[in-house]
């Protein structure tokens, strides 16, 4: 069935462009999104449609070109997204809103987008991207691990309430990964006088650390196909280190203050 039409928000590069090419290479019909188009006129791993997941009305007319091309649409892979690092206390609260009005505002309008011709044809798969990091409250991530666990709850109710139309709905959460994520992630400046500077300049150190060490976005990529191959999807799949898998596992186990205590090891907070 490698003949199903793929739609990937965020296709132009990182995870989405990674799990575009390999969908591509095992024979799916592949189109993925980009805020801009005249900056990718080089780009010819799959058709690329302007669209940002901000904007409804563009989100409408991506959806419609692939269903009027192709007159199907099987697979939506959720996967724009970006991030923000910070003390909460010091994130202009504008930034949180428009970190939310992407990562989370963004899927909901893209679900709801595809949703009419999924049920017309009888079926269909959303594969929601979010990241480990939305299982827990990360110190100085907390706004992107409430975007992207806002997400993978959503999508636990999402899956119950369209059971009946043969469309799957599951979330995917990755670890760290080797993208291109810390050039478009909104930093909150560390201010000389902050009481945060030490602790935040400490762990944005780190946080960079994990991203340029992270693993190849391919596993992520092998891991979607995966799910598309699977008849009857979990709620919930990662895909990361073993590590980053176990401390999902501790979370569930150890009381919560001492996991906690465990974040504010690793951080060296």
């Amino acid at each position: 069935m490698n003949s199903k039409v793929v739609l990937i928000t965020g296709g132009s590069s990182g995870i989405g462009k990674s799990v575009g090419l390999y969908l591509k290479e095992k024979g799916f019909t592949v189109y993925g999104t980009t805020r801009r188009l005249n900056m990718h006129s080089g780009f010819s791993a799959f058709e690329l449609l302007e669209m940002d997941v901000t904007d409804v009305h563009t989100i409408q007319r991506a959806v419609a070109r692939v269903t009027e091309k192709e007159g199907r649409l099987d697979v939506l892979i959720n996967n724009a997204g970006i991030g923000i690092t910070g003390p909460i206390e010091e994130t202009p609260h504008e930034e949180i809103l428009n970190v939310f009005d992407t990562n989370f505002n963004g899927p909901l309008h893209m679900v709801k987008a595809v949703l009419p011709q999924m049920r017309k044809q009888k079926g269909g798969l959303i594969i929601n991207i979010t990241s480990i990091a939305g299982y827990m409250g990360l110190p100085y991530r907390g706004v992107y691990s409430a975007t992207k666990g806002a997400i993978g709850l959503i999508t636990e109710a999402l899956r119950m309430e369209v059971k009946d139309f043969g469309v799957h709905i599951t979330n995917l959460a990755p670890g760290d990964f080797a993208t291109n994520i810390a050039s478009g992630r909104y930093h909150s400046p560390v201010h000389e006088d902050s009481p945060y500077k030490t602790p935040y300049s400490n762990t944005l150190e780190l946080i960079n650390e994990g991203v340029h060490d992270g693993e190849d976005p391919i596993l992520v990529a092998r891991t979607v196909l995966k799910i598309i191959n699977t008849k009857k999807p979990k709620v919930h799949y990662k895909v990361g280190t073993f590590m980053q898998k176990f401390s999902l596992l501790l979370k569930k186990a150890l009381p919560d203050k001492v996991y906690e205590k465990l974040l504010l090891n690793h951080y060296k907070l």
